[in-house]
């Protein structure tokens, strides 16, 4: 008879400190469930509520980012979104990059992009400006009062 020995299973002490598999294990299914409520509910205002896809335009995203509920919604989808990738691709860079240095280089790398458009996203949404000051009027949206 054949006996397999369990992967990974280490030298057999328990190991301390926080056990970041367990938490990355809870947040992928709380996340889950709030991505669900948070996509379905964008997708719903932009695609079926209103004049539908065809009403999505700069104006429309102008209008969404004036209001502080859209920019508190928008920003817990990003965030939500990009970490709950971020985390599931850790798990298969784990699962599936043996080599040490490997690893350490992919799971950078998706730290690193992650934080990235994490700042930048977060940085467009609170930032965003349809009518900026100082701006020629051949540029601005007709919405904007000319200067």
């Amino acid at each position: 008879m054949t006996t397999i020995d369990a992967p990974r299973s280490g030298s057999g002490r328990p190991r301390r400190g926080i056990n970041w598999e367990k938490y990355g294990w809870i947040y992928m299914r709380a996340s889950g469930v709030v991505l669900l409520v948070l996509i379905f509910g964008h997708l719903f205002v932009n695609l079926v509520a209103g004049e539908g896809v065809k009403a999505i335009d700069f104006a429309f995203v102008a209008g969404k980012l004036a209001d502080p509920f859209w920019i508190i919604w928008d920003t817990l989808l990003l965030w939500l979104a990009l970490i709950h990738g971020a985390n599931g691709m850790r798990t298969i860079v784990n699962d599936y990059a043996n080599n040490p240095t490997v690893r350490r280089v992919l799971l950078g790398a998706i730290f690193a992009s992650t934080a990235v458009l994490l700042l930048l996203g977060t940085l467009v949404i609170y930032t965003f400006d349809p009518c900026p000051a100082n701006a020629t009027a051949d540029l601005l949206p007709s919405f904007c009062p000319v200067p």
